[in-house]
């Protein structure tokens, strides 16, 4: 996918104060789609300054440890005491000097050192344009980042990740694997679009945005799935989408709902259902004729099943705002009642990185193990919805084993009567699709 052009000259200094907001505003606990949401609805940018923000603020955030190690070897103070907002104005000037090729340098520095002025750091415009101008220096000259001998600690700098993460990901996979996972963590990730069967056809998709000068490519594994290589705009104005022929929805994302073999006249439950992505796609896969119940705890959230499935003309959609876990309590009714049950955990999203340029900062070792009573208590209160000789699958968007494997060899052991059918550990790819796991579980026939 080709790096966002610079951004025009009238906005260049507005667009890259609108990155230096987001990336305060991430330091500050905003998530990072939400916080660039905002400053972008503040502001009227041209597409094209759009993406640049897009592509500076996603990539100083992503890079934060990586321009650290700059910082470190550039300046007299070190980046962990720079002021908070010093130093996430010299990573939107590092990163472009260091990431972005299509920034002149001179506009690299110049807009960094005037930001400086304007946004009450007159005083240290110095500072700014002097670090700036050796890291330009070191990378005109080839320079790299010295890294640390320890492997976990090199792994983490090269990257950009973690410590923890890293000690982790090299125990999990060894070093050459977790060097490729790394390595797709830090790429920006392929848009791609499952299309609607229930609508249209994949050529006939193709065909469409192919005529608006829109390229895609079938994506292997995934037969509803194209790879869009070229995105322009807003997707909502692209042909087919008001139509409901297509949505985006990642290609690990659509490997999952295959798994439960859905068929036309079954009930199916889909528990943590927002924002309808499997939903819509287990409606698409038994022809929209049976009934499916998705469930979440927000309403707001629900709100966004029910435009998606109205949208792509999912008629067998039924949202419950609940809590999943208490069904089995809460509906005694629906005890032994569905013949699929999809269970999209809440999980830490290390899958996802690529995705979520933030989430490698908010994740950690806690929340992690926060998460893993969150999610058996989901697989307890729902066992009993599942009928008999019916089929459960625990999905999640996360490559961390105690929340994957461990996690349902540890249930099954309390539920013998449950066999394990399959599953399946997929890591991040830097040719594209995020990391997930997915186990496949059946019950037994009534007897």
């Amino acid at each position: 996918m080709a790096e966002p052009a610079a951004p025009s000259s009238r906005d260049g200094l507005l667009s890259r104060r609108v990155a230096w907001d987001v990336l305060e505003a991430v330091a500050a606990g905003a998530y990072a789609d939400v916080a660039l949401d905002r400053a972008l609805r503040r502001r009227s940018l041209a597409a094209i300054d759009r993406g640049f923000v897009t592509e500076l603020s996603y990539g100083a955030i992503r890079w934060r440890q990586w321009l650290d190690g700059w910082l470190d070897r550039l300046g007299k103070v070190p980046a962990r005491k720079q002021p908070p907002r010093l130093r996430w104005l010299l990573h939107i000037g590092l990163y472009q000097l260091l990431h972005m090729q299509r920034v002149p340098a001179s506009a690299a520095v110049n807009t960094t050192v005037e930001l400086a002025k304007q946004g009450k750091l007159a005083r240290l415009a110095p500072v700014v344009n002097g670090l700036l101008r050796s890291a330009l220096r070191a990378h005109e000259a080839g320079e790299q980042l010295t890294l640390p001998k320890e492997p976990a600690a090199a792994l983490a700098q090269q990257h950009s990740l973690p410590l923890w993460l890293s000690r982790e990901l090299l125990g999990w996979c060894g070093q050459d694997k977790a060097e490729s996972v790394a390595r797709a963590f830090n790429q920006v990730p392929p848009l791609d679009l499952r299309v609607n069967r229930l609508r249209s056809s994949s050529d006939l998709v193709a065909a469409l945005l192919a005529d608006h000068g829109i390229a895609t490519a079938p994506i292997s594994g995934c037969p509803q799935g194209l790879q869009v290589l070229e995105p322009a705009g807003d997707l909502r104005q692209w042909p087919g989408f008001n139509e409901g022929y297509w949505c985006v929805q990642d290609r690990a994302a659509q490997w999952v709902a295959p798994l439960l073999d859905p068929r036309p006249g079954q009930r199916v439950l889909d528990a943590c259902a927002a924002p309808g992505g499997k939903a819509t796609h287990l409606a698409e896969l038994m022809g929209d004729v049976g009934e499916i119940w998705a469930v979440d705890r927000s309403p707001g959230r629900l709100q966004r099943v029910a435009a998606n499935a109205a949208r792509l003309g999912c008629g067998s959609i039924q949202a419950l705002a609940a809590d999943a876990s208490l069904l089995g309590q809460e509906r005694p009714e629906w005890n032994g009642r569905f013949d699929r049950i999809l269970i999209d955990a809440p999980c830490s999203g290390l899958g996802t990185l690529a995705r979520h340029p933030d989430a490698r900062w908010r994740v950690t070792q806690q929340k992690v193990a926060e998460l893993l009573k969150l999610q058996i208590g989901l697989l307890e209160g729902l066992r009993s919805l599942l009928a008999p000789g019916g089929c459960l699958v625990y999905a999640t968007c996360t490559i961390h084993p105690s929340e994957n494997t461990e996690q349902i060899q540890g249930w099954l052991q309390s539920h013998p009567e449950l066999k394990l059918h399959s599953e399946q550990q997929r890591w991040p790819d830097p040719t594209g699709g995020d990391g997930f796991y997915a186990a496949v579980i059946t019950a037994p026939e009534a007897v």
